[in-house]
């Protein structure tokens, strides 16, 4: 068995590179410890703002409902990345085009059944991957706020994990709770912050340098100060016409403040881990799958 697994291995990383062929993609992952934050809409917006400085971005979203990523940028989604790993649809049916250079991929269906997959599952995952047609330069992963092994796989498996909160007390609380959940339970220990909703950009410091102490102190984690999203009407009124505020609103304080961010991640330092890009994220991701445990961890 164990030879079987390690001829799949190399046969999925020989194949992901040479379909993908991209060291330098970044993996990010967007987490939040309670709904609420603004975490998908920040995504979305980041997206539009990476495509217009040139990049192609891909998006996994694993949220359900109204305020998942294809709705937010009103294009229909009917089927799941879960159709890809049964093969019942080829990649190119389940990838959604939500503008010039931003291509939706829903996962939610997936990411729930992940941990079960069995081998050839895993087989079709990287040969149905394999079948897109335009490699992406970032990949932003949209995790769900109530997975319920208390965070993502594919949060897991990104270089960077992104921790959106907002400016109240107990958005500040239950990030700081994501943030011990996860390096208590899968021994993370770098995360940047993004704050969002502020009045102003001396607020969001504070509260990142108030958190960030605390956790250096008593969980012995590291936290880098992404930027922050101005509280902006333009961002309600852009969500309401399923656009992103750098397109309906190029001119708010919500996309000058979306445009530096995007700008920022584009020059974070490179991940340090072997084998970088999307062989990187698909190893990790199917490695993690057959390690994760079925029950929550909780932060006590």
């Amino acid at each position: 068995m164990e030879a079987v697994v390690a001829e799949f291995r190399g046969d999925q990383a020989a194949g992901l590179r040479r379909l993908f062929g991209r060291e330098q993609l970044r993996v990010v992952s967007f987490a939040a410890g309670c709904e609420g934050v603004g975490k998908s809409v920040a995504v979305a917006n980041l997206a539009a703002a990476l495509a217009r400085q040139g990049k192609e971005v891909l998006i996994l979203d694993e949220n359900t409902g109204a305020d998942n990523q294809a709705a937010l940028f009103g294009v229909p989604a009917r089927y799941d990345l879960v159709h890809v790993v049964n093969r019942e649809k080829p990649l190119e049916e389940v990838l959604l085009a939500a503008g010039a250079g931003v291509r939706l991929l829903p996962a939610a269906r997936a990411v729930k059944k992940l941990s079960r997959f069995s081998l050839a599952q895993k087989q079709a995952l990287v040969e149905g991957l394999a079948e897109m047609e335009h490699p992406a330069d970032v990949i932003l992963v949209d995790t769900a706020v109530d997975h319920p092994l208390g965070f993502s796989p594919l949060g897991l498996a990104a270089q960077e994990t992104v921790i959106v909160l907002s400016a109240t007390g107990s958005a500040i609380t239950e990030a700081y709770a994501l943030i011990k959940k996860m390096s208590t339970g899968y021994a993370r220990r770098d995360f940047r912050i993004l704050v969002n909703k502020v009045k102003a950009a001396a607020d969001a410091e504070a509260i990142f340098d108030n958190i960030a102490q605390v956790a250096s102190q008593r969980l012995h984690v590291s936290l880098d100060y992404s930027g922050c999203i101005p509280l902006d009407d333009a961002l309600r009124q852009s969500s309401r016409l399923a656009q992103p505020v750098v397109t309906a609103f190029p001119d708010s304080p919500a996309a000058r403040s979306l445009r530096g961010l995007a700008a920022d991640m584009l020059h974070w330092p490179q991940s340090g881990r072997e084998g970088g890009g999307l062989e990187q994220f698909v190893q990790q991701l199917l490695h993690l799958s057959q390690r994760i445990t079925p029950s929550p961890i909780h932060a006590g």
